[in-house]
């Protein structure tokens, strides 16, 4: 597995563009928090202070000559002018399994305003992935070079939800500000939740949970239901989502099978005041470590 890691160039501002109008959009260490003690986030890096938020547009700057590979570009995420969360990955999906990996890196390229550093690395034979070391600042510009194409995308606030199992509660803080606290219920037992850092990804508002997917038939205590205000954390199944069922547990003990259960109220709330790629990270549990590589697992190595 490819690991090179890449410094990104700061853009430049353009000289004498200037516009009123802003991008849309505590401090704690990940150090040291028990089931987080290799991870290599500090939250303490999330100053809202940022490049874009002057008004001030800024332009990349050209990129340098970049080698030919044996696979064309599929798809680059974040899409172009999309706002996310400050632990989205950049997501280079190609159209073949692609042999030569450096020279597809070095077909690659990620600049940003503010500069932050950062590495490739490789989840399948088609998808290249970068991410900073450190989750991205507040409203950093990022622009991205893939194989000709180039798109731009912007992050948001940084909205940052810790779950700790010693409290049962889930934490929202904004720029490091807490912004709502909220009873919750995690895995219980056998299907303990994992501790470490997952991102928000794919969310509809009515979402169909299926045990038998990941091999537990409703019969050994699986269960077919759909539940509303559904946020996917993990590629295995794992999201934040309304439970009415479990109310009473909330905030007191883990009753569900993986997944976060939240409230009706609560959950509608998370689904409309997080994004794409906001981080969730759970905290203090007695699951193992979330992998590295189930999907939405980036920040766990």
């Amino acid at each position: 597995m490819s690991r090179h890691t890449r410094s990104t160039a700061t853009l430049i501002a353009a000289t004498g563009l200037v516009i009123g109008l802003a991008p849309a959009a505590g401090a704690q260490s990940v150090a040291g928090l028990p089931g987080l003690e290799s991870a290599p986030v500090s939250l303490g890096s999330l100053s809202s202070g940022s490049a874009g938020s002057s008004g001030v547009v800024t332009l990349p700057v050209p990129g340098p000559p970049r080698p030919d590979i044996d696979a064309e570009v599929a798809s680059v995420y974040p899409s172009p002018d999309e706002v996310v969360g400050v632990a989205q990955p950049v997501m280079i999906t190609f159209d073949r399994p692609v042999e030569d990996r450096p020279a597809a890196e070095a077909a690659v390229g990620v600049r940003s305003a503010p500069h932050v550093d950062g590495k490739y690395y490789w989840v399948s034979d088609t998808e290249l992935r970068w991410r900073p070391h450190e989750f991205w600042p507040a409203h950093t510009s990022v622009t991205v070079w893939a194989d000709g194409h180039q798109q731009s995308f912007r992050t948001g606030d940084a909205v940052v939800s810790t779950y700790d199992d010693n409290t049962h509660l889930v934490t929202v803080t904004r720029n490091g500000e807490v912004e709502r606290t909220m009873p919750a219920s995690a895995g219980r037992d056998a299907y303990a939740t994992y501790n470490g850092i997952y991102y928000n990804g794919w969310r509809d508002r009515e979402v169909r949970m299926d045990s038998s997917t990941w091999g537990l038939a409703q019969d050994a205590g699986g269960y077919d239901t759909t539940v509303e205000n559904g946020v996917r954390l993990s590629y295995d199944g794992i999201f934040v989502h309304s439970a009415p069922w479990s109310i009473a547990d909330q905030g007191e003990r883990n009753v569900s099978h993986g997944c976060i259960n939240l409230s009706p109220e609560d959950a509608a709330w998370y689904y409309d005041n997080t994004g794409n790629g906001d981080p969730f990270i759970v905290i203090n549990g007695p699951g193992d470590r979330f992998g590295a590589f189930d999907g939405q697992g980036d920040w766990n190595y």
